[in-house]
């Protein structure tokens, strides 16, 4: 089943069968010059809108219709390309997690809207449970099953007014983020590793005779009790 295409319509409703006979009623010939009047008008603003080639190949068709029928013969194998691609567009695309659900559903929607217009008949239910309820990430898990639970029919924009209600929901509830940092690339000051090596009772009673060791000496040679070219070996 093909979309439903207003231009179409018009024209195939208002196609006229044949020209009236000389023994129409007066009723009748206004009724068909009315009709050749705005058909020309119609043609008139479809040759318009092509291309120059276009034009040429259709100027001489007698009726809008005519023209129409034409245009669908010649690009219909265009129209299959462009619908498929729209399909693969649509079953391909997936909402990554902490993008925006408005963009996604937008996007979703611009595309089921391409396929309408290429002539693919989607339902409403198919398109909401199967094209985008099933490409949300894992934090709408939530939503999903609250749904097919109660039931919800909803159209395509009452659906977005909804997804982005819960969007704001899961954004709150978010856990804060953990920063993480490398217990190995942290290096302690020089003045805390000493003052750790010092809670050696044993290393700290050695500093304490060295230093005084070191002060006697300094204050022997100033006295002049030890020469200043005598070496002085240090315990260790």
């Amino acid at each position: 089943m093909t979309a439903f295409n207003p231009v179409t319509a018009i024209l195939t409703q208002n196609k006229l069968e044949e020209k009236p006979g000389d023994d129409a009623t007066d009723d009748e010939q206004k009724a068909y010059q009315k009709w050749v009047k705005a058909d020309e008008m119609a043609r008139c603003y479809i040759l318009a809108s092509m291309s120059n080639v276009l034009q040429h190949q259709h100027q001489s068709m007698e009726s809008a219709y005519d023209i129409l029928e034409n245009l669908k013969e010649m690009f219909v194998d265009q129209n299959r390309v462009a619908k498929q691609t729209a399909m693969k567009d649509l079953l391909n695309t997936k909402m990554v997690e902490g993008s925006s659900v408005r963009d996604h559903v937008l996007k979703m929607m611009s595309l089921l809207n391409e396929l309408e217009v290429l002539g693919a008949n989607i339902d409403k239910d198919t398109q909401v449970e199967k094209m985008i309820m099933q490409t949300l990430p894992n934090s709408f898990q939530l939503f999903r099953l609250n749904y097919n639970m109660n039931k919800m029919d909803l159209s395509l924009t009452k659906l977005l007014n909804e997804l982005q209600s819960a969007e704001t929901i899961i954004k709150q509830q978010a856990p804060p983020v953990a920063l993480d940092f490398e217990v190995g690339s942290y290096s302690k000051p020089r003045a805390d590793r000493r003052r750790k090596r010092l809670k050696n009772p044993l290393l700290e009673a050695q500093l304490l005779v060295q230093k005084s060791l070191r002060v006697s000496v300094i204050t022997a040679r100033s006295l002049g009790i030890i020469r200043s070219n005598v070496r002085v070996i240090w315990p260790s």
